[in-house]
């Protein structure tokens, strides 16, 4: 099996994605931030759900409601791969969720089929492997706070900052709002103003 990985530099800091030609393995987030003209890795061939994560990731960060047009990558990780709850949750957020809404973890594990659940919930989204593409980030308190996050309450805040700017841009525009997370959905929309475009020094090995 050839093991693929690939960082990219967003927004929010360098992001490495990782997979074989089976599908994505994990996504992991932001620990610090590079500037903007570091370069990380070499020249190579990716696998395909690599290069699927990386078009998505791109959209998501410059032109959001394109990522309605792209396939999502293929997932190859065990957590998304068995029958449990957690997985269970994990999909119906991916399903669920749509670009620019928020729900409660209790509010999450209803739709998951169990209202009693929302600590379950919690660690759920903790296990999370490929966030961003499976939103975590828009899983808030009853409060209304934002709550943790695995990349860092910062990031979270700002990733769910992106989403509201672009929604209200594109309702001041008149246009359809991104949908949810699906591959079979269509949309169109802008950038972020000002939002840096995400740059790929790519690696893999």
């Amino acid at each position: 099996m050839f093991l693929g990985r690939k960082f990219l530099h967003s927004p929010v800091g360098k992001i490495e994605i990782s997979g074989c030609e089976t599908g994505l393995h994990e996504i992991q987030l932001p620990k610090t931030n590079l500037p903007a003209d570091a370069a990380v890795g070499g020249g190579g061939t990716l696998p395909a759900p690599l290069q699927q994560c990386t078009a998505w990731l791109h959209a998501y960060f410059c032109e959001p409601a394109l990522t309605a047009a792209l396939p999502l990558p293929a997932f190859h990780h065990p957590l998304l791969q068995q029958a449990s709850f957690t997985g269970q949750v994990l999909w119906t957020l991916l399903r669920e969720v749509k670009f620019g809404e928020a729900v409660s973890y209790k509010q999450l594990a209803a739709l998951a089929g169990n209202s009693r659940a929302a600590r379950a919930v919690g660690g759920a989204m903790r296990s999370n492997p490929i966030p961003i593409i499976i939103p975590c980030h828009r899983v808030i308190r009853s409060s209304g706070e934002s709550g943790n996050y695995g990349g860092g309450r910062l990031l979270k805040e700002w990733l769910l900052s992106h989403e509201r700017l672009q929604k209200a841009q594109v309702a001041r525009r008149g246009a359809p709002a991104p949908p949810l997370n699906s591959p079979d959905t269509d949309g169109a929309a802008g950038r972020s103003p000002g939002a840096p475009a995400v740059r790929e020094p790519a690696s893999s090995r």
